[in-house]
């Protein structure tokens, strides 16, 4: 199958609606560590949560007359938030893994237009502040520099790319439990941290 012509953002749009959950689905497995990380550190939140949901995304995809309330667990996703009190780095990334997963299920519930796309910001946006903090510099162009050079804002990009050319080249997902072992990247999530370092 030819790669699908066009920039990035137009690839996702062209994607249907099954693959834009799909790709969303992939992308969400890659935040969710961030959040385990700061439910083990602080001892707010409940990764198995977010772990929940994202098993019964991919059981919708695989099963599209499969009964799930999806309001439900949108309830139980807002109940574990971070905490509004908490400015910590930690909590603004966790806040991040349930924003992308509220997005993922307001797509299951009706219209979100783009939403796609707005995980994709959301992953994109926090390796950029993980890198502000990590090598941060006051001056704007060396900050843009830095953003597009580092190790992990590639790394970001080429893992979206896979995930974007794995579902242009199974676009009925036959194969779901490949692209979510792709989402889940060994553990490692979009900030090169995983729960194996916490030990």
């Amino acid at each position: 199958m030819t790669k699908p012509s066009g920039s990035f953002n137009a690839r996702v749009r062209q994607l249907d609606a099954r693959q834009q959950i799909a790709f969303m689905a992939a992308l969400s497995e890659r935040l969710v560590p961030n959040y385990a990380l700061y439910a083990g550190m602080s001892g707010h939140g409940n990764p198995g949560v977010l772990n929940n949901v994202l098993d019964l995304v991919w059981e919708r995809l695989k099963v599209a007359s499969a009964r799930i309330d999806f309001d439900k667990q949108a309830e139980k996703l807002a109940e574990v938030e971070p905490p509004e009190a908490d400015d910590s780095f930690g909590a603004r990334r966790a806040t991040e893994s349930v924003m992308a997963l509220t997005t993922l299920l307001d797509t299951l519930r009706g219209e979100a237009p783009d939403a796609a796309l707005e995980v994709s910001r959301v992953s994109r946006n926090g390796v950029r502040a993980f890198i502000e903090m990590t090598e941060g510099s006051e001056e704007a162009e060396r900050l843009d520099a830095l953003f597009r050079e580092h190790e992990l804002m590639q790394d970001e990009r080429d893992f979206q790319d896979a995930v974007l050319e794995a579902l242009e080249a199974d676009p009925k997902l036959a194969d779901l439990s490949a692209l979510r072992v792709l989402g889940r990247n060994h553990g490692i999530s979009n900030l090169g941290l995983s729960l194996d370092e916490s030990a």
